[in-house]
């Protein structure tokens, strides 16, 4: 796990597990190896909304949809290139980002499918590790924007 994280994590005093598992690139890969449904697993693409940067969270085997988030937010919305946006998460693997905008200046909007589960795992930052922890915990730090997602 990056060190920001975790310095952040362990500040608010918020309880998580980390989960090591054999590289996986895709969400769907990392689920697998992991044991875990791709329901349960979340994944963080970057989108680029007007000139600024969100993240999008949503369950590995989801898709974003780029029109409600338009509809949404009244701005354009596309998928962000990783060589756009790879020197904002400096400590972590490319495409392994956690879902904390807040540490990274970025809006978060999250999957309807996945605010209603106890916990939440995503990426800690590689591609070899997992971080679970109570979904109350991630909503109180991070204050996401729900949204519908397919």
């Amino acid at each position: 796990m990056y060190k920001t994280l975790k310095e952040f994590l362990d500040k608010q005093h918020v309880k998580y597990m980390s989960i090591s598992h054999s590289p996986g690139f895709t969400a769907q890969e990392v689920a697998a190896s992991a044991h875990i449904s791709g329901k349960l697993l979340a994944k963080t693409v970057i989108v680029k909304m007007g000139n600024q940067y969100a993240m999008i969270v949503l369950p590995a085997n989801e898709h974003v949809n780029f029109s409600e988030l338009k509809e949404l937010t009244g701005k354009a919305v596309d998928l962000a290139r990783e060589s756009e946006f790879k020197t904002k998460f400096p400590e972590c693997e490319v495409g392994a980002m956690p879902p904390f905008g807040n540490l990274y200046n970025m809006p978060v909007f999250i999957s309807s499918h996945l605010t209603g589960n106890d916990q939440i795992v995503f990426n800690a930052g590689t591609h070899s590790e997992l971080l679970k922890m109570a979904y109350q915990d991630f909503e109180r730090l991070v204050h996401p924007q729900e949204i519908t997602t397919h």
